[in-house]
């Protein structure tokens, strides 16, 4: 029996019930229902089974136009707008597996935190706030971590403007920088590719 296939066993024997599980080119996700987010990222830790000391990675998911236009068929249908992934390593068994669950309430997206399972969550907790305005409930420090302090909007959402809703400047007469609406007309940038004729073409 393969690593993956040994993983994929503890998973199912352990979360049967209330997750789904999905492999994928040699990969595990694991489908976790909001309500149990940090009791089953809190079994993946404790069960000695699983052992993943470790989250490497945590990322908030924009799914409002995904498969998009790439198919001519109508995009997959996804419980929720917005969804939090995370990365785990067991260095004990040296095993990894993604877990991911769908935040509730799409126009105020909230989540438990993890900063209590995992401490090296809180910088990624703070960014997926900061892009996707996911809120991580019970997070100790939870503030913008890359865009400005003035900053209005949440720049990873498929729904956010290009050019953005503000912009900054220097005013000489009130010798302070002040913030002001974006002064350029919104406009969509389609790159435009123009390959010789033949391109890609054994010849």
């Amino acid at each position: 029996m393969t690593r993956l296939e040994t993983l994929k066993n503890h998973l199912q024997t352990q979360f049967a019930q209330n997750c789904s599980l999905k492999e994928a080119l040699n990969e595990l996700t694991l489908d976790v229902p909001a309500g149990q987010w940090v009791d089953v990222c809190t079994a993946l830790r404790d069960t000695p089974a699983l052992s993943f000391e470790l989250c490497i990675d945590l990322c908030g998911v924009d799914y409002a136009t995904y498969g998009e236009p790439a198919a001519q068929v109508a995009p997959p249908k996804f419980p929720q707008r917005y969804a939090v992934v995370i990365h785990l390593l067991s260095v004990a068994h040296n095993w990894r597996l993604r877990v991911r669950t769908w935040v509730q309430n799409d126009e105020f997206p909230v989540i438990d935190t993890l900063f209590n399972v995992w401490p090296s969550v809180n910088w990624f907790e703070r960014e997926a706030f900061d892009l996707y305005g996911i809120v991580f409930e019970g997070h100790p420090d939870l503030r913008r971590i890359l865009t400005d302090y003035g900053f209005i909007g949440h720049p990873f959402r498929k729904d956010f403007p290009l050019s953005g809703n503000v912009e900054m400047r220097y005013d000489t007469e009130q010798k302070r920088v002040i913030y002001q609406p974006v002064s350029i007309e919104p406009r969509e940038i389609t790159p435009r590719i123009v390959r010789e004729e033949g391109y890609g073409v054994e010849r």
